[in-house]
């Protein structure tokens, strides 16, 4: 019994030994491979880490490698989806961003709920108004367009992607264009509300190119409907 004991004694001090070596080792993998920026070899000796010794601080550096090189299936595999109140900054925005970008608005608009909440400014307020804008939410969407255009700085910026190259239009002009969007749907007949708001949006922005789509776009709707009138005489 007492050399099992003491066999048992060994075979967990190497075991524990055996782990500090391999932390040392993928902390040092790791390193290198942020100085090389190789990031699929970061993911790897991070994995390897998060296998060794789980934190949350791994998990969401591990969930933001994912993210920042375009693997948001894999950023949300290791996060989840639910909506955490507790959860971290960093690990709320890559699950905002990443379900975003995977096309899963309802369930984007709840991470960028949380953030709002704890900090809220004209950038999250365009999301929301985007994400919600998308999902029906009218009242809410048009609450923070509202907020938006309120805090929007003439130096604040916007990416869109929709063409190639993908371009920047001030915030003012991307919110005052989700303002065209939501007066059309909320109401068919304020189209030409729509119009003016889509058409300040392009002033504002003369390369605006998602909004001049939408603008033909409804002018076509317009033009249609007047001739459909027309016959209707």
């Amino acid at each position: 019994m007492k050399k099992i004991v003491i066999l048992a004694f060994f075979a967990s001090f190497f075991t524990m030994h055996g782990q500090t070596d391999l932390k040392k080792h993928y902390e040092a993998f790791y390193k290198q491979m942020r100085t090389q920026g190789d990031i699929r070899g970061a993911i790897n000796a991070l994995t390897h880490l998060y296998v060794i010794e789980p934190s949350d601080a791994r998990k969401d550096t591990l969930a933001f490698l994912y993210a920042n090189s375009g693997q948001y299936v894999q950023a949300i595999n290791l996060l989840g989806t639910d909506k955490d109140v507790s959860a971290s900054d960093m690990a709320v925005d890559i699950k905002a961003i990443s379900l975003k970008s995977l096309d899963q608005p309802q369930l984007a608009v709840q991470q960028y709920e949380i953030l709002f909440d704890r900090k809220p400014d004209a950038f999250l307020a365009y999301e929301l108004a985007d994400l919600n804008l998308q999902i029906g939410k009218i009242e809410e969407a048009k609450k923070h367009i509202a907020y938006g255009l309120a805090n929007a700085k003439d130096d604040m910026k916007v990416p869109f992607y929709e063409s190639k190259p993908a371009y920047e239009v001030p915030l003012k002009a991307a919110l005052t264009y989700e303002k065209g969007l939501l007066t059309y749907n909320e109401d068919k007949g304020k189209i030409d509300e729509a119009l003016q708001l889509i058409d300040e949006a392009i002033t504002l922005a003369p390369h605006f190119n998602l909004a001049k789509q939408i603008r033909q776009a409804l002018d076509n709707q317009k033009t249609k409907a007047t001739a459909t009138k027309e016959e209707e005489k």
